[in-house]
């Protein structure tokens, strides 16, 4: 071994050596981020083929061009094609139900539906944890659903994803953080933002997040906190239950207050497992420790039941034997509560991702045609899946 390595390694200051490198990184992240994205530019969402939008709305193809044809729907283009925005599916949507005389197309809570609440989790990183979150988030919104998101993780990459850059966009009480934190709160509804597609709201995420793991300790031990601190987010979602139809959470990947907190204010838990041994090693003792940590919650008072829980397989290669098996083990232990369907690995949904993109906001032509298909149709069905579950539970057929 070359000492001189050794001498040379031991001189790094730490401290120095990463502050200097996270602030190099963070520069050049700007620049890459302008690059894609320049300061005046605004994200949008694009418009959708007939047979895209005949399936986000619930009908047949030919059904579509018959209503679009009666006036409802968008004008064609030069092309003489037409092309549906979520606002001409949405209203399409508030047509149809009104020809029937009956609420079906529009999927708004009605009556006494309460608010459904999905918290996203697993502490290890790699488990498709935000692009779940992403994905579900994007498509109930695009099936007219009322959604909103919250990043729960100080790295935001949920945010970043749906256009909110961390460390350009999100200042100080702009994260739930603010809501929640226990001295001088700001209400939910100022902290709310639109994103680039209509019926999706985001709570946007940065660092502030950890200052909750840092005062929560704290405010336990000197009395300052009025309600405990796994039921400030259930609390403050109260406040806007009445515009949402469903709040999808994406939780940090650690077993910390804040996912704590997701977990007593949740209607519906969706833990996400990379088919791998060390992966499902992982899980095992994640679920031990929540199992504890709930219990404790419990005793003091939290909510601690689901409508529902489901295990969904995450980055899953069929052909790939180990995974298969596994998959299997897995499905033989938890039976039901994992979903039917599987989210693919996919270079269609990674490179959308370099871009900050889903795979509903990318163009098929970008892709081959076949890679493309094959990760939207795993995406979909995986969030059909768990949009069947919001039905069941809100006693749909």
């Amino acid at each position: 071994m070359d000492t001189n390595l050794l001498v040379e390694g031991a001189a790094e200051h730490l401290p120095t050596t990463l502050s200097a490198d996270a602030n190099e990184l963070a520069h050049q992240l700007q620049i890459h981020q302008r690059k894609i994205f320049p300061p005046a530019s605004q994200k949008t969402i694009r418009k959708f083929s007939p047979a895209e939008a005949a399936k986000l709305i619930g009908i047949k193809e030919g059904y579509l061009r018959q209503v679009a044809a009666d006036g409802h729907g968008p004008e064609p283009n030069e092309n003489g094609r037409r092309t549906y925005s979520v606002e001409d599916m949405d209203h399409i949507r508030q047509v149809l139900d009104e020809k029937n005389g009956t609420p079906k197309y529009v999927p708004i809570r009605r009556g006494d539906e309460k608010l459904q609440v999905i918290t996203v989790m697993n502490f290890k990183g790699g488990s498709g944890k935000t692009t779940t979150s992403a994905h579900l988030a994007q498509f109930l919104a695009l099936r007219g659903y009322r959604v909103l998101t919250i990043d729960l993780d100080p790295q935001a990459s949920l945010s970043a994803m749906f256009g909110h850059q961390p460390e350009l966009d999100v200042d100080e009480g702009e994260t739930l953080y603010g809501a929640i934190r226990y001295e001088d709160p700001r209400a939910l509804s100022e902290i709310i933002r639109s994103t680039y597609t209509p019926n999706l709201h985001i709570v946007p995420g940065n660092l502030e997040l950890m200052e909750f793991e840092h005062e929560t300790p704290k405010a336990m031990s000197e009395g300052r906190s009025a309600s405990m601190f796994f039921a400030r987010i259930g609390e403050v979602l109260t406040s806007v239950e009445s515009y949402y139809d469903v709040v999808v959470i994406d939780c940090p990947p650690q077993l910390g207050f804040l996912t704590m907190s997701a977990l007593s204010a949740a209607t519906g838990v969706l833990i996400t497992v990379h088919p791998q041994m060390l992966d499902v090693m992982s899980m095992s003792q994640f679920l031990s420790m929540t199992a504890e940590l709930m219990s404790v919650v419990e005793k003091a008072g939290g909510r601690t039941s689901y409508d529902w829980m489901r295990y969904l397989v995450t980055r899953f290669e069929p052909n790939d034997g180990p995974q298969s098996q596994m998959t299997g083990f897995m499905r033989s232990i938890f039976g039901n509560r994992m979903l039917q369907h599987a989210m693919l690995k996919s270079t269609a949904i990674s490179d959308a991702g370099v871009t900050k993109q889903t795979l509903y906001e990318v163009e098929r032509s970008q892709f081959v045609r076949g890679t493309y298909d094959r990760a939207m149709e795993s995406m979909s069905l995986v969030n059909q899946e768990i949009e069947d579950l919001l039905n069941v539970t809100w006693g749909r057929r």
